[in-house]
């Protein structure tokens, strides 16, 4: 019999960042390894990704990392863990590991690790084994993962919805996943996003009625924003410009990667030489596709709109489509979007979320789920805590057991001791490693506080030069200040200011000993206090005090 651990190093109470260990007595299997867009509070910060100490410090436990589908929520991590771990095996479908190479050969990473596999084929791992299934998607070769073990199966669904109109490598294999139902299954974790949403997603996931509106009703350029790899979509977009004299054109090399590669592989079905390079962006009759670069949702889209990229500018004759339902977060970002394109007097459709959604399970859909797999017990992932009770709330509408509906958060760990639960209170430390362009885990609270305080009330740098033989001042003390106030209309404030670091410098000044510790102390807490009686505010002050 076994000893099974299962908890979240990420994923749990938040979208994005996925990342879920099961340890099997001594073997440890990982699911998932993504990302998670910053906010707009998080100055700077381009993504976050999980802290993965748990498996560095176990490396030669863990028999790999098991990706479900090409999405950065659940593969955007990998290029920043292999550069750490670079030894660990990386399990994933033809079209997933395509995705994955892309990303790790440009972050100049090996590729040797990544081992592909087959959907229904076992891979064997001493008593335990994987066996992957397919599942639908918007991304092609999407699957889930069956962990086989002494106890029972242990299943994690990563993303799905059921739409048996999704064919090919869309399509889910509903028969394996009653066999593997009926063979045991001691642990569902099962994804919770639109578990709050009634019925089944399909078919309100499906968007090629309102796409073909937009292309027959505008006669101008049509800008098509889409989030990454949702491939599915853009097949739906491609199925609708064949019937049209519209030609295509692909902005972010990643995207435009991963559709030709996608065409090359017959995942999707459209002809290449309809899809022309950036010098026609500009022509009339043109569709461009719009996508991001790993960075935050829309950050193309509103270079485009503040007229800083190069190739192209937006104009009143463009029609401009949000193709992604706007995500739970991202409200304030689209909305000053949709502003500033107002203002420029672009036609905005958007797909409103309530009518069209993503592929993602809704209650319908978690209920066909845990009715194949009758499991023992069910653990709610993928999404916030409010969507975890909601998905626990769907099992328990299916008559299941309210003890056996495991609701954690990263880091609690789920102990099962012979195939029954133990609440030991066992946690894990867990932690966000924030990625502010090539540096990663250099930005933490204190910069973020930095970067906040500086938005806020600017910076004022105050300098001094002091004679490194009699310690008298040579120069200064100036004040510079930037986003703070207008120094023209402020000469008096200035002036007091440097008054006031002046005499804290003679305060702390001996004929052969400077103290600048207390300078910088005492010039930071004076001058502080009276910028803040004076204006209220209470910029960033640095003090540079030099010898010579």
């Amino acid at each position: 019999m076994s000893k099974i651990k299962i908890f979240g190093l990420g994923g749990l109470n938040e979208n994005g960042k996925n990342m879920y260990i099961v340890e099997v007595n001594n073997d440890i299997f990982v699911f998932d390894a993504g990302l998670k867009y910053a906010d707009d509070k998080m100055l700077g910060v381009d993504y976050i990704i999980p802290n993965y100490d748990y498996i560095k410090d176990n490396i030669k436990r863990v028999k790999g990392i098991f990706i479900t589908h090409g999405h950065d929520e659940h593969m955007g991590a990998l290029s920043d863990i292999l550069k750490d771990l670079s030894d660990v095996k990386i399990y994933g479908t033809t079209f997933t590991l395509e995705i994955i190479k892309d990303e790790l050969l440009s972050s100049g990473l090996s590729t040797k690790n990544l081992v592909e596999i087959k959907p229904h084929k076992k891979i064997d791992f001493g008593k335990n084994s994987i066996f992957p299934i397919s599942l639908t998607h918007m991304v092609p070769d999407t699957v889930g993962y069956v962990l086989y073990t002494p106890d029972g199966a242990i299943f994690y669904t990563g993303n799905f919805v059921f739409d048996p109109t999704m064919l090919g490598n869309y399509k889910t294999d509903i028969g394996k996943l009653a066999y593997v139902g009926k063979q045991g299954v001691l642990c569902l974790l099962s994804e919770s996003l639109y578990a709050d949403k009634k019925g089944y997603t399909s078919p309100n996931h499906r968007m090629s009625d309102a796409m073909r509106e937009v292309l027959n009703g505008n006669e101008g350029r049509i800008l098509f924003n889409i989030y990454q790899a949702q491939l599915y979509r853009i097949q739906e977009l491609f199925n609708e410009i064949k019937t049209t004299d519209r030609n295509v054109v692909i902005l972010g090399k990643r995207l435009e990667n991963v559709i030709l590669k996608a065409i090359d592989m017959n995942y999707i079905d459209f002809d290449k030489k309809r899809i022309c390079s950036i010098k026609h962006v500009n022509d009339e009759k043109i569709v461009v596709i719009v996508s991001d670069e790993r960075e935050k949702p829309f950050s193309n889209l509103k270079r485009i709109v503040r007229g800083y990229d190069k190739f192209i500018t937006i104009n009143g004759e463009d029609t401009v489509v949000f193709a992604s339902p706007i995500d739970d977060g991202m409200e304030r970002t689209a909305t000053k979007m949709f502003d500033i394109l107002a203002r420029i007097g672009a036609n905005v459709v958007e797909m409103p979320k309530k009518k069209y959604l993503s592929h993602h399970a809704s209650s319908e859909d978690l209920m066909l789920m845990l009715d194949l797999m009758k499991p023992k017990y069910y653990m709610p992932v993928i999404g916030e805590y409010r969507h975890q009770v909601a998905n626990a709330n769907v099992a328990k509408q299916i008559g299941m057991n309210e003890d056996n509906i495991l609701l954690r958060l990263n880091g609690q760990v789920a102990y099962f001791e012979d195939g029954n639960l133990v609440d030991n209170g066992e946690k894990v430390a867990v932690d966000d490693i924030l990625i502010d362009g090539l540096a990663a885990g250099d930005v933490g609270e204190l910069v973020l506080k930095d970067r906040e305080l500086l938005s806020d009330n600017g910076i004022v740098i105050i300098t001094a030069t002091l004679d490194k033989q009699t310690k008298e001042v040579l120069a200064g003390p100036e004040v510079l200040t930037r986003g703070f106030i207008f120094v023209k209309e402020n000469i008096d404030l200035i002036k007091e200011a440097e008054k006031l670091s002046l005499a804290v410098i003679k305060e702390n000044v001996k004929t052969n000993y400077v103290d600048f510790a207390k300078i910088k102390s005492g010039i930071r807490d004076k001058v502080g206090k009276y910028f803040y009686e004076q204006t209220e505010c209470k910029p960033m002050v640095l003090i540079v005090i030099g010898e010579v």
